[in-house]
């Protein structure tokens, strides 16, 4: 029966290093969609909130594009800009690969932190971009996100954080996957001090973030068709030795298994937002 396992011709689903990007043409002037292959004006692109108008397949936002298409302009203050990650255990050209990061993203890490509005509610926020290091989460990104979440707690603002991950960063060994325990602790921390906590999970959401902060929210949001999950699909269809149905680990297949609270289009996102933040109180009269 495992002989016939394996050697069964099998069809997977993408994962996130294998998903399609899309395609920058004519110096950044025209985007290639990667789903329905539509060639749009990069700037009439960044309109939609780098949604395509053909198809409405979500392309990637950098951390300060979403932020600016949430928070109310001018209220914005970015927070532990100067939190940065080390190279603890030597780990061959790590410092060369974060520096190459920093240079091509204008970024200190994978996370953007700070307080503003969202339509006159004060939060304070977190996004992730995938553009350093994938994502991952080192230990200068579970610091930022820690200390958001204790910014938080101080002026008893609700948090928000956007997810976008390929999980833990293996260049830190140990101390990366401690950033699963010290995010947890302190969201349980604003938990027990009857704070809200609002998880948008995004393509793709996975590895120790899936399992950790990402997961904990009060309200588990996440984007059409994010990639969310821990194990890679491969890994689990041969650890169980069963095939798996074609849309596992998507935002859709986890709200249809009770594993999120709803899939929101990034258009729709704001209001959402708006909406549970109204419900819970934090708008200011």
């Amino acid at each position: 029966m495992l002989k016939d396992f394996f050697n069964k011709k099998r069809k997977y689903a993408k994962i996130p290093s294998e998903r399609q990007q899309p395609v920058k043409m004519n110096d950044g002037v025209m985007t290639k969609c990667p789903e329905c292959k539509s060639i749009v004006y990069t700037k009439e692109l960044k309109k939609h909130d780098m949604v395509c108008i053909s198809c409405g397949h979500h392309l990637p936002m950098t951390a300060y594009e979403r932020i600016n298409s949430l928070v109310e302009e001018g209220t914005f203050v970015e927070i532990n800009t100067d939190i940065t990650s080390r190279d603890p255990l030597s780990f061959p050209e790590y410092e060369q690969k974060l520096e190459k990061d920093r240079q091509k993203t204008k970024l200190n890490e994978a996370v953007v932190t700070g307080e503003g509005y969202i339509e006159g509610c004060p939060v304070v926020i977190g996004v992730m971009d995938q553009r350093f290091r994938m994502g991952s989460m080192g230990s200068a990104v579970g610091e930022k996100i820690t200390r958001a979440i204790e910014q938080a707690l101080s002026k008893q603002r609700p948090f928000i954080m956007f997810s976008a991950s390929g999980g833990a960063r293996m260049q830190e060994g140990v101390l990366s996957l401690m950033q699963m325990a010290k995010t947890s602790a302190a969201l349980k921390r604003l938990d027990e001090a009857g704070l809200l906590f609002v998880s948008v999970m995004t393509h793709p959401t996975t590895g120790g973030v899936s399992a950790s902060f990402a997961s904990l929210g009060d309200y588990n949001l996440a984007e059409p068709a994010a990639l969310i999950g821990f194990a890679g699909r491969r890994i689990i269809e041969q650890t169980i030795r069963q095939e798996l149905p074609e849309d596992f680990q998507t935002a859709e297949f986890l709200l249809k298994h009770g594993q999120l609270d709803k899939v929101v289009p990034r258009q729709e996102m704001k209001e959402t937002l708006s909406s549970i933040l109204d419900i819970h109180g934090y708008k200011e009269k």
